[in-house]
């Protein structure tokens, strides 16, 4: 029997395997290039998985090649940018899934935000930023400060803060070159933490696994750069959480499945910024197998395959509190690798380095989430010793670049 995986996030192709191993199924990883989980597969044995190198936007051929696959029972689609073709594919093929129409939903970053403001969820609403909307709506609608951004983006790209109306026209001249995947659009900027709620929704019920912390760079940007998991709230709060986070996700439709939902906690309670329909991305994955003491992995095949998930009533072991930061170069350039890395076994908290790029690739962008090029991974007792840990083990490493070849030098 045969879940299919389209794409994957960077971490957790491996756990996901066992997953569905314990479960009696096999796992075959639809994708465009193999070599993006290098990583995971050279610790996997070569006959753990299929996988099918394919064309992954071509809904079509996908279509025609699942209709193919053996006893076929499940797809799993669990990164921003397929997440709709997943959905198409789950619907075409009659395999259990989301309402396709909550997931358009959860990719539109406007519409969410005043799907929650008309819910009563959230004090602000967003309005288009077109060049065809008059300013002077923006500033009363939304106010300064204001985030701009794109209604369909990820890792923080195209996403600028506004603090004034100089500032303001500077975002809009400059948004109007960038490539959008979809919408410009403006929101108010809460001020306040921001955090990650890692969630488990089945039925129309929704349960807390735990919060990640998420430490960003210095304004204007949003590049993240250190996450620890679980971030111990009190009780009380913690409850309070849950409950709020029911209510989001309910005013959305949705009902089932992972959900990664970052938020702000403001002076005046917890606001959200987005709400991605999947499980965290980075080590967030593999931070909550290590810090709950299950592989979470099982309830997203136990999802694909219309049961509910065990996770959602299972008490939770528990394990080490973990941390992580991404390695983001001092300069951008071309990757020619990392110094360091062999002081980490003298450090306390097991840090690792988890790869994301192979030497001679191009890093462009350091103002956001493109430019790491690996993540130094940590422990400890608790998320805060385990930001310790992971932050004093990334100070010994240093992500190396060189410059860029010039125009006309040879092999340029």
């Amino acid at each position: 029997m045969t879940v299919a995986c389209l794409e994957s996030l960077t971490f957790g192709l491996g756990h996901l395997v066992r997953a569905a191993e314990a479960l009696g199924e096999r796992l075959t990883l639809l994708t465009r290039d193999r070599a993006y989980y290098s990583y995971e597969l050279r610790r996997l044995p070569a006959d753990a998985l299929d996988v099918v190198v394919t064309d992954t936007f071509d809904v079509e051929g996908l279509t025609d090649l699942l209709h193919r696959t053996p006893r076929l029972r499940g797809l799993i689609s669990s990164t921003d940018t397929w997440t709709l073709a997943g959905a198409e594919l789950a619907d075409r093929l009659g395999l259990p899934g989301l309402d396709p129409a909550v997931l358009r939903l959860t990719r539109d970053k406007a519409a969410v935000r005043n799907r929650l403001h008309g819910a009563g969820l959230t004090r602000g609403r967003a309005v288009e930023a077109s060049g065809t909307e008059p300013v002077d709506v923006l500033l009363k609608e939304v106010g300064l400060p204001a985030v701009l951004k794109d209604t369909a983006g990820t890792g923080s790209q195209n996403v600028w803060l506004v603090r004034d109306e100089p500032e303001l026209a500077a975002v809009l001249a400059e948004a109007a070159g960038r490539q959008l995947k979809g919408r410009l659009f403006a929101e108010p900027y809460f001020s306040g933490p921001v955090y990650s709620a890692e969630t488990l929704t089945w039925d129309g019920r929704t349960r807390l696994l735990g919060v990640s912390s998420r430490l960003m760079s210095p304004e204007p940007y949003f590049r993240e750069e250190i996450t620890a998991f679980p971030v111990a709230f009190p009780e009380a709060r913690r409850a309070v959480l849950e409950r709020w986070l029911d209510e989001v996700l309910a005013a959305i439709g949705y009902t089932d499945r992972f959900a990664h939902v970052e938020f702000v906690l403001t002076a005046g309670g917890p606001e959200v910024v987005e709400i991605n329909p999947r499980i965290g991305g980075a080590l967030v994955g593999e931070g909550m197998c290590r810090a709950l003491g299950v592989n979470v992995y099982e309830a997203m095949i136990e999802a694909a395959l219309g049961r509910r998930p065990r996770l959602m009533d299972a008490g939770l072991p528990g394990g080490p509190a973990v941390a992580f930061v991404l390695g983001y170069p001092a300069a951008p350039g071309v990757f020619t690798g990392v110094a360091g890395l062999d002081r980490l076994a003298d450090m306390p908290g097991s840090p690792a380095w988890y790869p994301v790029r192979s030497v001679g690739d191009p890093v462009e962008h350091l103002t956001d989430s493109r430019g790491y090029a690996g993540i130094v991974y940590a422990e400890a007792e608790s998320a805060e010793l385990a930001t310790h840990h992971a932050v004093a083990a990334a100070n010994a490493v240093r992500v190396l670049t060189e410059p860029f070849p010039r125009t006309g030098d040879a092999g340029g």
